[in-house]
C-alpha cells in the first residue's frame, strides 16, 4: 500500500475490517469503508474517509475507482468488485460470506485463475503469522494509530452465545472471552 491510495474495504465494521481500516489510514491511504446503516459512525469514527451503506448504495454504482479493495466479505460478483478499480487496482479476496461445503474454494479458485486473464492484481490473501508483521502491529498500537474494537465481552461458560453470536456475522469488530 503507498500513501494517497484510495482503500475500499468491504466488511469495514467486522473483527478484521475494523484492523484494515486503521492499518489502511495509519499508511496514508484514502480508505472507504463499506458497512450497515449500524455501524457507519462506528467506521468513520476509526478512520474512514468515507463509508458506503451497503444496504442504500451499491459501492459499483458510485463512479470511484480504487487503487486495493480488500474483500473481507466476498458477498459481490468478481466482475463488480473488478469494476470498482482502477485499470491497475488490486483485488484482495480475504473472506467468503457462504463457505460452504468446501469453504469458499470455488471464489478462491475463480479469483486465481481470472487473475491470469485480467490486467488487474487479483489475490487471494491467506494469513501467514511471522514476527515482523507482528512487530509493524505492535508499534501501530503503541502508538494509538490502531485501536482493537470490542463488540462483547463473554465469560468462558458463555462460549457456547459467543460462537452463536460470531456465527451470524454481524459483530462490530472483535469479541472477547474473559479466562
Amino acid at each position: 500500500m503507498q500513501p494517497a491510495q484510495r482503500v475500499l474495504i468491504n466488511g469495514a465494521s467486522g473483527a478484521v475490517g475494523t484492523f484494515a481500516v486503521q492499518i489502511a489510514k495509519a499508511f496514508g491511504a484514502h480508505v472507504t469503508g463499506i458497512c450497515g446503516t449500524a455501524n457507519l459512525d462506528m467506521v468513520r469514527s476509526i478512520g474512514a474517509d468515507e463509508v458506503i451503506d451497503y444496504t442504500r448504495e451499491d459501492f459499483v454504482q458510485t463512479g470511484q475507482r480504487y487503487d486495493v479493495m480488500l474483500d473481507l466479505v466476498g458477498n459481490r460478483p468478481l466482475s463488480d468488485c473488478r469494476r470498482a478499480l482502477t485499470p491497475r487496482g488490486t483485488y484482495v479476496l480475504v473472506g467468503v460470506k457462504d463457505m460452504g461445503r468446501w469453504f469458499g474454494l470455488g471464489r478462491q479458485t475463480t479469483a486465481l485463475l481470472l487473475a491470469r486473464f485480467v490486467p488487474q492484481r487479483v489475490r487471494v490473501f491467506i494469513v501467514r503469522h511471522n514476527t515482523e508483521d507482528l512487530a509493524v502491529l505492535k508499534k501501530l498500537v503503541e502508538a494509538g494509530k490502531v485501536t482493537p474494537v470490542i463488540d462483547r465481552r463473554y465469560t468462558l461458560s458463555e462460549v457456547p452465545e459467543a460462537l452463536r453470536f460470531l456465527g451470524e456475522g454481524h459483530s462490530r469488530g472483535k469479541i472477547v472471552i474473559a479466562v
